[in-house]
């Protein structure tokens, strides 16, 4: 016999009420669910939910822009976008979205001045303009999508002001590196540690650490002379449907259709790499043997060699800097230095040019000679 709970109209029902989303000052609104026994009951209120939650059911006038956002979230931006990009939509939601003024406003309700406030608010309190750029540039992705599924009618996000500080001197965007003494004081400092030949393929090719990595012997010509990179990994946060995460160690596709390249290698890394491959390690990764390089890892060995041997300490990426420096500063031109590292746009390789010294005599003697 079935369970119930209430009488209507001589009839008996078991009831159940669910919380459906929230009023702009928090208050929950209540939904109530009817079935001839508890099973049913609570199988309608369940798939009422199930659908809310993945955008199923149109309560336009009523939908709260936290819970939307939520559905956006999981549910299209999740398989949309890579790990490593979600973890900073994730991040930047959590910390900023959720929690701010109008979080708790009906998704049409929103309006400019709101968000407005709520940006200058954040800058007063010490966060970057950029920052604040990002977070709008997610909050406007999902005014556009609720536009396109009638939850909106226009994107309060357009043409807001990010605020910025005038007083403030631009900053420095020149990339450190390493003197050439330097360099040397790190490949015998790294002399039969586990990554060193890890280091010397990257102080010899300038590529990125996740290129590193990922790099693998199939993609590693040493009769040709030259490596082949397409692939990198991270370790980033995997997150399911549910806001469930895990720590995962992911093989990606480069940063761009550019980080696909073949860098040929100078004689001194084809040595040292025909020394590594006549060890036998087994594996296809190169120096990782059957698993990419735990990045965690070689960060920590990276800052623990550099402290212990007194060489100023600079990020592991300082190398690939100092490769394309060191490329420039010898000669090479500007294009085939952007091949070489992969950039997409000419643009980024040209912030090398910065860190080159330069002796405005020598340059303007050009005129001697012609």
């Amino acid at each position: 016999m079935n369970k119930t709970n209430i009488n209507v109209n001589g009839h008996k029902y078991y009831k159940v009420t669910r919380t459906i989303g929230h009023k702009a000052d928090g208050t929950p609104i209540k939904k109530v669910f009817y079935g001839k026994g508890v099973k049913e009951a609570e199988a309608k209120a369940q798939a009422y939910l199930d659908k809310l939650n993945n955008g199923y059911i149109n309560n336009f006038d009523k939908t709260i822009l936290n819970d939307l956002f939520k559905v956006w979230l999981y549910n299209i931006k999740l398989i949309e976008v890579k790990p490593s990009t979600f973890v900073a939509y994730e991040s930047n939601y959590r910390n900023y979205i959720a929690t701010s003024s109008f979080a708790g406003l009906r998704v049409n309700e929103v309006k400019k001045l709101h968000i407005q406030e709520y940006y200058n608010k954040l800058f007063s309190t010490g966060i970057s303009s950029t920052k604040i750029k990002y977070i709008n540039k997610i909050l406007h992705n999902f005014y556009e999508f609720a536009i396109n599924e009638g939850y909106a009618s226009k994107n309060p996000c357009h043409k807001i002001i990010i605020p910025k500080d005038t007083t403030k001197k631009p900053k420095d965007n020149t990339p450190q590196i390493f003197s050439q003494d330097e360099i040397q004081q790190i490949l015998i400092a790294f002399k039969d540690n586990p990554f060193e030949y890890l280091i010397y393929t990257a102080v010899y090719t300038g590529m990125r650490e996740g290129e590193l990595c990922a790099l693998k012997w199939d993609n590693v010509n040493l009769d040709e002379g030259y490596i082949h990179v397409c692939e990198s990994v991270k370790r980033v946060a995997v997150f399911t449907r549910d806001g469930a995460k895990d720590m995962q160690t992911l093989t990606l596709n480069p940063k761009s259709q550019k980080s696909i390249r073949d860098i040929f290698i100078p004689k001194v890394l084809i040595k040292k790499l025909k020394e590594l491959k006549n060890k036998n390690i087994k594996g296809p990764y190169v120096f990782g043997g059957d698993d990419p390089v735990n990045s965690k890892i070689l960060y920590n060995q990276w800052r623990k060699i550099l402290l212990d041997n007194e060489i100023p300490y600079k990020k592991l990426h300082t190398l690939r800097h100092t490769y394309a420096s060191t490329l420039l500063l010898n000669g090479a031109d500007l294009r085939s230095v952007q091949e070489l590292m992969g950039h997409y746009d000419i643009s980024i390789t040209q912030i090398y040019l910065h860190s080159l010294p330069v002796n405005q005599k020598r340059v303007v003697s050009i005129f001697d000679n012609l």
